[in-house]
């Protein structure tokens, strides 16, 4: 149960994207509809500048990652030991089950 009686839990699909910097990092964006309600329902679980702490399951994966915003939308990090179990690279669709890990 959550600390802040929060139950969010969404699927999604979405293609993998790379924001290139000092190093890539992939990620899936979130629709701009989910930001919001994420936006709106946990408030109270961001820590720092805004990232918020989640569990993620996609295939039989599950692992947890903090989601944060870029431009207004929530992106989910893909990180290299996830993309390497899923098979996947920059432009694959992936299916995603996030839950606020609050």
């Amino acid at each position: 149960m959550s600390k802040y009686n929060l139950d969010v839990k969404f699927h999604l699909s979405g293609p993998i994207w790379e924001w290139r910097g000092p190093a890539p990092f992939y990620f899936v964006s979130i629709s701009p509809e989910i930001s919001a309600q994420i936006k709106a329902d946990a408030r109270a679980t961001s820590y720092g500048w805004g990232a918020i702490p989640v569990r993620l399951t996609s295939n039989d994966h599950l692992w947890t990652t903090s989601i944060f915003t870029r431009e207004g939308q929530y992106i989910v990090p893909i990180k290299k030991a996830i993309r390497e179990a899923l098979e996947v690279r920059e432009g694959d669709v992936v299916q995603l089950t996030v839950e606020l890990n609050t």
